[in-house]
């Protein structure tokens, strides 16, 4: 995981023996805090994706308000959604040289700013700063540490801890959806967007609720020992020098005296105020190598924050030497938008078919995100099955949404698209297993960087998605070639991670007929 030194109560010492000793499992694993830490990522999904996935009630405003091309205003949402995601790997760095709790509550203060400045932008191209990176990049530094947090709090139930909080992205869509409407018709869009802003400081209660685990020693009785006599042996070097400075000054007065063969009342009266000069010069001594000492204790967390970081993505020992692992990000680059493009151009299509009544009575984004929050946690709890493999229920999901892409062009009727979105909603449930399945793949040592990476190529599917999918409509007037497309890149990407398993076996049967060739 990214196991900042903060968030595992990592304590430098100088002596190596002590980092060797065994820690005592944690009794806010897999509960007590745990759940509270679920709660916190659950409230993080709700506002920052839930929020992402509400973005189709705004890009209508935007499109009335600036009379911008369709492909032109997608842009908005999608480098708000696909840099989220996208500094995924660089949110690593500061996870692991300042812990998870301060990097999401300096995220949840950058993301309200972003939405505040926004109401005042005079054009789209101030949005893409103020609402796409500025937000984007807030977001992404509360969503990271909040995935990350639940992992680390949870070993035996983890994916059932996931599909739980990462509901919240199914909540969120469900709620904002309809307060973005409300805000947007009593206030306006730029009002409704002060008023999110105030809303999204709450990350930072969030944040704060993402405490860090401490670990404690097995051998606490002997360390507390041990501190003990350390304790001691310093008093006693402290008392020993006090004692031979009180010695010294003795032997200089009494010197004095015997050259001078007086004794006056003042010199005696002078050691009390040479004993209290060298205690507070002693004092700042110490106050200054505290100061040092956590001086270089943060240099050195940072220098090895990021070696392991600079190692797991560029060094010898880089996840792409995973062959599985780059088929996986290859997957990824085409997954998300096939989730994001239905949220962002439903309300258009809608209109389009003559089906906006309907829609206002149940809008079909609403029923994304309900049965999406289904789909998290039945996903979730099947995965967890000891008789079922958390991989073939992820393939068989993706298989699904890819499938429902493809033919949701085809839906002219309000209960055909009904149908069709709550299948999508359903199986996109298995993001809740993308963590499950990474650490398949990678092992948990390299989850958080590896998970860092999927993520950041589903930002650039989120990112490239919506815009290709209005360019696409401003060429040809339609949808259906977007979600045509998209569709078939993404069942490419499918492809590609059910083919890969039997490439890599086949590998080693042919190298072994070689070497009996050669033979």
């Amino acid at each position: 995981m990214y196991a900042s030194r903060e968030d595992i109560g990592y304590d430098f010492e100088e002596d190596s023996k002590e980092r060797e000793k065994k820690l005592k499992p944690n009794p806010d694993i897999d509960g007590g805090w745990a759940w509270m830490v679920v709660l916190s990522s659950f409230l993080v999904h709700i506002l920052i994706m839930g929020s992402q996935m509400a973005l189709g009630v705004l890009n209508v405003e935007w499109l009335e308000e600036f009379s911008q091309s369709r492909g032109l205003t997608a842009w908005v949402s999608s480098l708000t959604m696909g840099i989220t995601l996208i500094v995924g790997p660089f949110i690593g760095l500061f996870i692991n040289t300042c812990g998870c709790r301060k990097t999401a509550i300096t995220g949840g203060i950058l993301n309200a700013l972003g939405w505040i400045l926004s109401s005042y932008a005079s054009n789209v191209h101030s949005l893409f700063v103020t609402f796409g990176v500025t937000a984007g990049i807030g977001s992404g530094m509360v969503y990271l540490p909040a995935v990350v947090m639940v992992g680390e709090y949870f070993q035996k139930r983890r994916a059932l801890a996931q599909g739980l909080s990462t509901t919240g992205t199914g909540f969120g869509a469900f709620l904002m959806t309809g307060l973005l409407k409300y805000l947007c018709i009593e206030f306006g869009w730029r009002n409704a967007m002060v008023i999110q802003g105030a809303v999204c400081l709450n990350l930072c209660v969030c944040g704060a609720l993402m405490r860090p685990i401490y670990y404690e020693e097995e051998t606490a009785e002997k360390t507390v020992e041990s501190n003990n006599i350390k304790s001691q042996s310093h008093l006693k070097v402290l008392s020993c020098s006090a004692e031979t400075l009180t010695s010294t000054i003795v032997f200089s007065e009494e010197e004095k005296e015997a050259k001078r063969g007086q004794i006056k009342d003042e010199n005696l009266g002078s050691l009390p105020a040479l004993e209290e000069k060298s205690a507070n010069r002693f004092g700042k001594n110490t106050y200054a190598l505290c100061i040092l000492k956590t001086v270089s204790q943060r240099t050195v967390s940072i220098q090895k924050g990021f070696g392991v970081w600079y190692s797991s993505y560029f060094g010898a020992a880089s996840l792409f030497t995973n062959r599985m692992f780059a088929t996986f990000v290859f997957w990824a680059l085409f997954a998300y938008s096939t989730f994001v493009i239905p949220f962002i151009h439903l309300p258009e299509i809608v209109t389009q078919y003559n089906l906006a009544a309907q829609n206002d009575v149940f809008p079909l984004t609403s029923i994304i995100a309900i049965v999406h929050i289904f789909g998290k946690v039945i996903l979730g709890i099947i995965s967890d099955l000891p008789c079922i493999s958390a991989w073939n229920v992820f393939m068989a999901s993706n298989v699904t949404l890819a499938i429902c892409i493809l033919i949701l062009p085809l839906m002219h009727t309000y209960a055909g698209l009904a149908v069709a979105c709550a299948l999508i909603g359903f199986s996109s449930g298995y993001f809740s297993l993308m963590p499950v399945v990474t650490e398949d793949l990678v092992g948990i040592e390299h989850l958080a960087n590896a998970y860092g990476i999927i993520i950041c190529a589903n930002g650039i599917s989120a990112l490239l998605g919506p815009p290709f999918a209005g360019w696409i409509y401003d060429l040809t007037q339609k949808y259906d070639f977007s979600f045509y497309i998209c569709g078939s890149l993404y069942m490419t990407g499918i492809l590609a991670l059910f083919i890969q398993p039997y490439i890599g076996k086949k590998k080693p049967s042919m190298e072994k007929n070689v070497e009996n060739g050669n033979t």
